[in-house]
């Protein structure tokens, strides 16, 4: 069962979903909206940074593994472009050990939600790792 961590939002922060898994995206866009979150969805990393240009999220969640640009390619250019560098980039992955883990610190993620995803945990990790998006 999904609880909420927080009773009403103010105004619902916009998180953009790069994913190419349709069923990972199914179930982070059902958690998102069930704690009033407004998602945004992408299935590819150029129609991602297309989306997050267009819409300036408040937050991304982005897969590693993605049809033509991955994920480290899709950080890089979000945190070159100046309208985008200070928006939250969380990585969306398995983390093989710490090395991996410094690795998506130093490609300019601001963190990561490990998968496989927990339901009951998902959103409070990104609330966590993200604060920014609970004041809103």
């Amino acid at each position: 069962m999904v609880r909420h961590s927080r009773a009403t939002v103010a105004m619902s922060a916009r998180i953009l979903l790069i994913e190419d898994n349709t069923v990972n995206m199914e179930m982070m866009v059902y958690l998102l909206k069930a704690f009033q979150y407004v998602p945004l969805l992408a299935y590819n990393g150029k129609d991602g940074l297309e989306i997050a240009k267009r819409e300036l999220p408040d937050l991304i969640l982005c897969d590693i593994r993605l049809p033509g640009w991955d994920g480290y390619d899709v950080v890089r250019r979000l945190k070159e472009d100046p309208s985008l560098s200070e928006t939250p980039v969380l990585a969306i992955t398995v983390v093989g050990g710490v090395n991996h883990q410094e690795q998506l610190l130093a490609a300019g993620f601001d963190g990561y939600v490990d998968k496989p995803i927990e339901p009951e945990s998902f959103v409070a990790q990104i609330e966590k790792l993200a604060p920014s998006i609970v004041d809103r």
